[in-house]
């Protein structure tokens, strides 16, 4: 499976210390280089450790934008790694984008690539056992990781796995 990831779903499950659940769920990831220079400049030690792990294994790997990226009009507003990981995706037809934020999502829906959150990734790691409890990685996004998750968007992940 060909899997493209943006800065958001890197980051935050590498502050949890869940940035092995993108390996066992997808394989190799990749990244274009907006998202590296974005990983660069966290903040957190332990989330950047863990990135450089994974790169240091080859699982998670900083691809190039080919020259012959598409730039459709869709992708204009959006920021350097939403704009890159889709570019990216759209010219290697990736078979998912790794993307947390609503608007980047939206777009890529219009751009017919299918999209993956920090969530949704929490969830089947719920359902394969990898996790204990959704509620509670989801509260450690919140106070860890600084990260929004709306009220219905959280109700519904939690009845999807039985919280």
């Amino acid at each position: 499976m060909l899997v493209v990831s943006d800065t958001s779903p890197l980051a935050n499950l590498a502050i949890l210390g869940h940035l092995d659940l993108l390996r066992e769920q997808f394989g190799a990831v990749r990244s274009p280089p907006a998202v590296s220079r974005e990983l660069a400049a966290l903040r957190n030690p332990g989330a950047k450790l863990a990135l450089a792990a994974a790169v240091e294994a080859g699982w998670l790997q900083a691809v190039s934008l080919p020259p012959s990226a598409p730039y459709p009009g869709e992708l204009h507003g959006l920021d350097a790694g939403e704009t890159e990981a889709l570019r990216l995706a759209l010219a290697i037809n990736a078979d998912r984008v790794l993307m947390d934020e609503k608007e980047g999502r939206q777009r890529a829906t219009k751009l017919g690539v299918r999209t993956i959150g920090v969530i949704g990734i929490l969830i089947v790691a719920r359902q394969t056992r990898r996790i204990e409890s959704l509620a509670n990685e989801i509260a450690r996004l919140r106070r860890e990781a600084g990260f929004f998750v709306g009220r219905a968007l959280e109700g519904q992940a939690l009845a999807e796995v039985g919280e």
